[in-house]
């Protein structure tokens, strides 16, 4: 039971990026708790009827084990990828703390294959499908996922998705990169004091694997990855000049 009026936290994401180990990595914070179960993932603010039952309802839906934490935490990576997500968000919970986790979109293109294959949607080579992206959107069914399984490429063109986040929530919108938190303590309880909780009180960080899949991990061509690289190439000067620093990728 919630005995006082808590703060919101959103991880939006990207998919593949290490969002799941940033999640435990949160709840396991005493000051914060995530939403539960935490799959299948909330996505409350990827669809308008859930995005209008009113905060007692999200409360009572995915955080009845909360008690006096003073953040509570969803979860969900569609949020990024969804453009009203974030007016959504506002609506129901006014202000909130909002978590982008990004990643090299190259990598993190590889991973999204592999986690796709995993899942038994994909049946394409890697280079197929990743080519695939690059020439047109896929198609995909809706139904079934809130966002393409297929987006492989386009995914990682990370501004034009962040960009509605940080409009809405210019002041509490933090974002951090996979390839930092996973190698520097001192990201996580950067991100503890940002959101205002006490870094000292944190665990430490899980010890489990990151985006992990079975069998030994694919190769792209040498000139894929270049094509991959100039086709990322804009969007990434346009994030780091956007977020005033340099990408660690």
């Amino acid at each position: 039971m919630i005995h006082r009026r808590p703060g919101h936290l959103l991880v939006i994401g990207a998919q593949r990026s290490g969002s799941s180990y940033l999640s435990r990595a949160l709840d396991a914070h005493p000051q914060i708790t995530m939403a539960r179960p935490p799959s299948p993932e909330p996505k409350v603010f990827c669809d308008d009827d859930l995005a209008t039952r009113g905060v007692g309802w999200y409360h009572r839906t995915w955080f009845s084990h909360a008690r006096d934490e003073q953040l509570l935490g969803d979860k969900s990576t569609s949020y990024l990828e969804d453009p009203k997500a974030p007016l959504r968000a506002a609506h129901m919970l006014g202000e909130a703390q909002v978590v982008a986790v990004l990643r090299d979109p190259v990598q993190r293109a590889v991973s999204n294959w592999r986690f796709s294959t995993a899942h038994g949607v994909e049946t394409r080579p890697l280079e197929v499908a990743l080519r695939a992206d690059l020439e047109a959107e896929q198609p995909w069914d809706r139904t079934e996922t809130s966002v393409s399984p297929f987006a492989y490429v386009r995914r990682g063109r990370y501004l034009p998705h962040l960009e509605p986040w940080t409009a809405t929530f210019p002041d509490t919108t933090h974002v951090i990169f996979t390839e930092e938190l996973l190698t520097d303590p001192a990201v996580l309880r950067g991100l503890f004091r940002d959101l205002g909780v006490d870094p000292d009180a944190a665990p430490a960080p899980p010890s489990d694997p990151v985006n992990t899949s079975e069998g030994d991990p694919p190769v792209l061509s040498d000139a894929l990855v270049g094509t991959l690289q100039s086709y990322f190439e804009a969007g990434n000067t346009a994030l780091a000049a956007h977020l005033g620093r340099t990408l660690p990728w």
